[in-house]
This record gives structure tokens, sequence and C-alpha cells, in this order.
């Protein structure tokens, strides 16, 4: 099985890295950085992403010596070959996942569920630790989100009445001022035009009311 090893990540040449939904980053050790890499693990675990469609989070892959004895790793770790790597299980179903990675040629499995990640490597064969239970659903279908209609917006409506209502109230008081400076048979449309402002008034107050209480209720479900 040809391997790869460099001092740091960061040394990696780009024409060397194959496997386009994963980073020398987060393959290389996390204790000191350095890196090694095993082509044919590389290449059986972007087999086991392409197969399963989804991203693969990688809690640990590669493992320097001193840094597998400060995680209190085992003695022979495989993490130390570069043929191991465990996987958080927060976005997939432990037993599909499993029979995945079994698909695509891992042989050893590693159960961690109170941790919440699953260990799998290129062998020999075993497993160890306690299953994962079985999920009544695995996980629900990924939908589009649904297109948001403004004119349904609770935030739009008030905002509008508001506005509206606001602009209105000013057109009636400059009315009402032009109406008292005339002479004419429509002068004692004064007063009623400014109850008609007082209302507007009262609709611009009620609308911005209704614009405050949809943003903060958003708020509240996390919608903001």
């Amino acid at each position: 099985m040809p391997t790869l090893t460099y001092a740091h990540w960061r040394d990696v040449p780009e024409k060397a890295w194959r496997w386009p939904n994963f980073s020398a980053a987060e393959i290389a050790c996390r204790g000191t950085g350095a890196i090694k890499i095993n082509t044919e693990a590389m290449d059986r675990l972007q087999a086991l992403r392409d197969r399963l469609g989804k991203p693969l989070i990688v809690r640990s892959a590669y493992r320097s010596p001193e840094h597998n004895r400060a995680v209190g790793g085992a003695p022979a770790s495989k993490h130390m070959q570069a043929t191991a790597f465990d996987i958080a299980m927060s976005n997939h179903d432990p037993a599909t996942f499993e029979a995945a990675a079994r698909a695509v040629g891992f042989l050893g499995f590693g159960y961690y569920p109170r941790s919440g990640f699953m260990h799998i490597d290129l062998g020999p064969a075993r497993s160890w630790g306690d299953p994962f239970p079985v999920r009544a659903v695995p996980f629900a279908p990924e939908l589009p989100p649904a297109r948001e209609v403004l004119s349904e917006s609770r935030t739009l409506r008030g905002g509008g009445a508001a506005g509206a209502a606001t602009v209105g109230a000013a057109g009636v008081e400059v009315l009402q001022d032009v109406l008292a400076e005339t002479q004419s048979t429509i002068q004692p449309l004064v007063p009623y035009l400014d109850t008609l402002r007082w209302v507007l008034i009262a609709i611009a107050l009620i609308g911005i009311a209704v614009t405050i209480h949809a943003r903060l209720d958003d708020w509240k479900r996390g919608q903001r």
C-alpha cells in the first residue's frame, strides 16, 4: 500500500492530493500537523463518500506516535499507519454507514455511540464496542426550503400599513391646512379631516405594533 509522509500537511503538493471531498488538513495529525497518506485507505474513504452521497466528518485520521499516546490510543493503532478514520455519526444512520463502509472494503469497526463516532480501518476484520442503537427513522429526507411569499409576510404587511397610513395622515394634514385658508362651501369638512388624520395615525401605530410583534415572534422561532 503506497504511503506518503510529510512533516506538515501544508507540505503536501497539490498534484499529490486526488481526493476532492477531503483536505490534507482534516487527514493530518491533530496534535502535530504531520501527515501520512495511505493512498489505498484514502481511495476507499473517497469511495465511501461517493457511495453515501453526503459529507463525512472526520474526527481523527492519521496520528503521530506521540499524539496517539497523548490521546490514549492503542499501542498498535491503525491511525499511526494512516489506515484508520473516526467518522462522526451526526449526519449518518450508523447501520447505513457501516453497510456502505463494508461494501467499499473497510474491515475493522469500532463503535463509540456515547462519543458519536464510528472507527473504520482496513483490517484485519474485527469489531469492538457497543453497537449504535437502531434508529426508528434514520433521517428525514432533505427538502428544498419553501419559497417565501412576501405578500404573506406579517412583517411586510405591518410595515406597509404603517407606511401608507403615515403618508395618508401627512397628506390629510396638508389638505386640512389648505382648506382652512379657503372661503368655500367645503370649509365645514375641515373638522372631519382632523378626525380622519387621527384615524390614519392610529392605523400607522397599529401597523408598527404588528411589525414589531412579527419580528419578535420570528426571532423566538429562530427564523431570523
